[in-house]
């Protein structure tokens, strides 16, 4: 495969990036300081939903706190945090996050098989109890917006009061940080080897 950026799968014919990544030169102090903070903290960099963030700092500064919390410092095993951030990417049509955790996801555990039930937006077969229950919550959420009694027991016993709120927060997130990049047309990074998402009509 080609290490060409894979086309944005909203984007359905394409068009400019809207909020590119501004030349340093051109950012203001809160800017700079915000963009310093990625550098240095697990990130690196200034990538994906941060740039176009950048340009209201304060909330780069919290969006990113909450994505460090719930990618670095969650209780959810990284097979069940992958699986549903690449839910959640499929669901709403973002490239980026779909290209950047797909691979994650795979590294972690998730079937391959599984990954690409996600990518076409069919059921997959054969997951483990816990990414299972994961998918259900995570797909009511994304469809209906809620979660059925049935659906909240399971997550309720595979992770507890504490891990089903993180895990609604962590679909959230991801569903937040994508409509960001929709929004911009923020392009997804190099990726080799990763199937795009079907593109989403706009």
């Amino acid at each position: 495969m080609s290490s060409k950026p894979a086309p944005r799968a909203v984007e359905q014919g394409g068009g400019p990036e809207r909020l590119p990544l501004p030349p340093m030169e051109a950012l203001d102090d809160a800017q700079r300081a915000a963009a310093r903070a990625l550098i240095d903290g697990p990130r690196k960099a200034v990538y994906g939903p941060f740039v176009p963030l950048l340009r209201v700092p304060v909330l780069l500064e919290r969006v990113a706190q909450l994505g460090e919390a719930l990618r670095f410092g969650g209780s959810l095993d990284a097979r069940v945090r992958e699986l549903v951030t690449c839910a959640a990417a499929a669901a709403v049509g973002n490239q980026f996050e779909w290209a950047m955790h797909q691979p994650l996801a795979l590294a972690a555990g998730v079937d391959a098989a599984a990954l690409e039930a996600v990518r076409l937006g069919t059921r997959p077969e054969g997951l483990a109890a816990d990414e299972q229950a994961a998918l259900d919550f995570a797909e009511a959420l994304l469809r209906r917006h809620g979660v059925a009694d049935p659906t909240w027991r399971r997550a309720c016993e595979r992770f507890g009061e504490a891990g089903v709120v993180e895990l609604a927060t962590l679909v959230g997130y991801f569903v937040m940080v994508s409509w960001v990049m929709n929004v911009a047309r923020t392009p997804s990074r190099p990726t080799d080897g990763v199937a795009p998402l079907p593109a989403h009509p706009l």
